[in-house]
């Protein structure tokens, strides 16, 4: 990757010390393919440059609070060994008081994000907004492959699952059915979107894969399924979820580009900037950014998983 800020946005706005946002690239696919989510971070970062950012909606320009772009994640040593560098970095960041954000890769980069958002904050929900449960304990002898990337976290979070309409009949094992709410069903019920938020704690870190959105404006992804969120519906969610919950930090994945149609790349750019605009419409350039984050003397779980706070 060689973008050297976010959207190309001046380095005024770009420097670690004084932005608030922090944007993660993790380029990981664990199939290994040559062409897919692997290559998603990179899609996801030109495509951002191309974008007009001034959001008409909140009349904002959300870059000028600050976006850093990280440095990438690029391990690919083994599926744990990315888990392991994303929870590193993601933890980094939260110390330093930034709203962190990632742009993956295959759905696995979450499994990291959300133990570092887990052990930083209290009583966390994880919303994971896909088209698949991803709820299996192991698949092919793995944990860290994407199709187990919300199993810590039904574990050990309040996890509430959005869009769902693909699942192993392992996952009904583990599927908390009153916390799921099923893209058949959302389809005739308009009272899905407060239900799902009145089932969330005040902290809440969001996992979305793009399959989540209908395939009819969502083709870049690596297993579509039809009927899916559409793009106002989903804007209405979102913008209502971060004016009546604080949201803490947000990964996007899934994007499996095309090269010979990059409007899903142009989807996933403005639908990360959308949540950017919607998390700080309401603050001052000017004012510091708080992130709620305590210290580490109130983890969570302090034995759950290996630590080193040696930053």
């Amino acid at each position: 990757m060689n973008n050297k800020t976010y959207a190309g946005i001046p380095e005024e706005f770009s420097k670690q010390e004084q932005s608030k946002i922090v944007l993660i690239p993790v380029s990981y696919d664990g199939t290994n393919s040559l062409k897919g989510p692997k290559n998603g971070p990179e899609a996801f970062l030109n495509a951002s440059e191309k974008l007009n950012l001034y959001d008409i909606e909140t009349d904002t320009e959300v870059y000028q609070q600050g976006i850093y772009l990280a440095e990438a994640v690029t391990e690919n040593e083994s599926a744990e060994a990315m888990v392991n560098a994303v929870h590193q970095s993601t933890k980094k960041y939260i110390k330093k008081n930034k709203f962190v954000t990632l742009i993956g890769g295959d759905h696995a980069v979450s499994i990291g994000a959300i133990r570092a958002f887990n052990e930083c904050f209290d009583s966390l929900t994880v919303l994971h907004i896909d088209a698949h449960t991803n709820l299996l304990k192991t698949y092919q002898g793995s944990a860290f492959h994407k199709n187990c990337a919300l199993y810590e976290a039904s574990q050990t979070t309040n996890l509430i699952q959005v869009g769902i309409r693909s699942m192993n009949a392992k996952e009904k094992t583990v599927v908390d059915n009153e916390k799921v709410y099923y893209a058949h069903e959302m389809a005739v019920d308009d009272s899905w979107m407060d239900s799902a938020i009145d089932q969330m704690t005040g902290n809440v870190f969001m996992s979305l894969d793009l399959s989540a959105i209908d395939i009819s404006i969502m083709t870049s992804v690596s297993n579509p399924e039809p009927g899916g969120l559409f793009w106002y519906e989903t804007l209405e969610f979102l913008n209502k979820l971060i004016q009546e919950k604080n949201i803490v930090g947000i990964a996007l994945v899934g994007l499996s580009p095309n090269e010979y149609n990059a409007s899903s790349d142009f989807l996933a750019a403005r639908l990360y900037y959308k949540l950017l605009s919607y998390k700080f419409a309401e603050e001052n350039i000017g004012d510091d950014y708080d992130n709620s984050y305590e210290g580490l003397n109130q983890k969570n779980n302090p034995s759950k998983f290996e630590d080193d706070d040696e930053y």
